[in-house]
């Protein structure tokens, strides 16, 4: 049985229309029953489509030649959805012609695309950016909200933890989930009144399928004790970004040193398999596509510089998540839940937090 459709909008990311196209050929050859809404310049696809037989009867073209600028102003963007190719690839969902969309682009001029034609879900006040990372453990980690939102509150910070638990079922086949707050420390009084509310409410709600196991540190995200981590925006960008640059760094510094003398090369030679497996671990390409979760439709971000193989995992995870039934799952726990536990207590909106640092 195919599933239904993927848009692919052809022309966003750095490479555009050759990377996408190949990502998405990479991604059929995994998975046959794969099939393709393709949007951009006609003509530039079709070239692309040349080298990649597999492709061309799971394939259609929407032609556009209007495409979002990387450094475009969300707000700019957003008055030209339906003459883009990223506006007509979330539109797509929206009509049904399309069970899933998947950009390379701009991230908040998708989001605010996305928001704009698919709607939160019911219940679901802020949609939030999740995304896997590479732990130490078997398991990766699902972080949200990765810069959707600058800031959170509790009854927020929640629906980001039910909405991230429904994902982590699927990807990591947990039936609860490990879900802890990034917090400036473990302890019950450290941080913020918005976090020591959504900790309240989280820990209250047995219900829900997940563990929640309090408040975690920013330097045990990757240790593999942990299958969801729930923060705002702001701060879950900073840490993705510190999380990266580090992994940059020690690869950077492996190879700087294995190159310094010949005594060197010989090491890496003797050790090339240890850092051959380190290199494919920290390799974001391998663990690529970000997922906005709460909408009423699946909309994937590709890294703006991701290559075939990292488009070919953001379509996968795309494909997953329809084959799940993502969407009803998150529906599900926030009926587990109840509107009114998602109330947030007079003063703690996280506004005028005074909470212990």
């Amino acid at each position: 049985m195919s599933l239904p459709r993927i848009a692919i909008d052809a022309m966003g990311g750095d490479e555009g229309v050759r990377v996408m196209v190949e990502g998405a050929a990479l991604a059929r050859r995994r998975h046959d029953k794969f099939q393709f809404l393709l949007v951009g310049d006609e003509a530039r696809i079709a070239r692309a489509l040349e080298a990649h037989p597999n492709m061309r009867g799971a394939s259609e073209i929407l032609h556009c030649e209007d495409v979002v600028a990387g450094d475009e102003l969300p707000s700019r963007a957003l008055r030209r959805a339906k003459t883009t190719s990223m506006g007509l690839a979330v539109n797509a969902v929206k009509e049904g012609k399309a069970g899933a969309a998947v950009s390379a682009g701009n991230t908040g001029a998708l989001m605010a695309m996305s928001k704009l034609a698919l709607r939160t879900m019911p219940g679901i006040d802020r949609p939030a950016l999740a995304a896997l990372l590479p732990t130490l453990g078997d398991n990766d980690v699902i972080m949200l909200d990765l810069g959707a939102n600058t800031e959170a509150d509790a009854r927020n910070l929640v629906q980001f933890a039910i909405m991230g638990a429904a994902y982590s079922r699927i990807v990591t086949g947990r039936d609860r989930p490990r879900v802890h707050l990034l917090n400036i420390g473990t302890e019950e009084i450290k941080g913020f009144d918005r976090l020591r509310e959504a900790a309240t409410q989280l820990q209250n709600a047995t219900s829900l399928d997940l563990q929640f196991d309090g408040y975690v540190e920013s330097d045990k995200i990757n240790r593999g004790e942990v299958d969801v981590v729930v923060t705002d925006g702001f701060s879950g960008n900073i840490a993705l970004k510190a999380i990266e640059g580090t992994a940059r760094f020690v690869t950077d510094l492996l190879r700087n040193a294995f190159t310094s003398s010949l005594r060197s090369k010989i090491g890496f030679l003797v050790s090339r398999p240890a850092t051959e497996l380190l290199r494919h671990h920290l390799d974001p390409n391998n663990h690529n596509g970000a997922v906005f979760l709460g909408l009423n439709g699946v909309v994937v971000k590709s890294h703006g510089s991701a290559n075939a193989k990292g488009v070919a995992n953001a379509v996968a995870v795309a494909a997953r998540l329809l084959e799940d039934n993502l969407t009803q799952r998150i529906t599900h726990d926030l009926a587990e839940l109840g509107e009114d536990r998602l109330r947030v207590a007079p003063g703690n909106s996280g506004a005028t937090d005074e909470g212990s640092q």
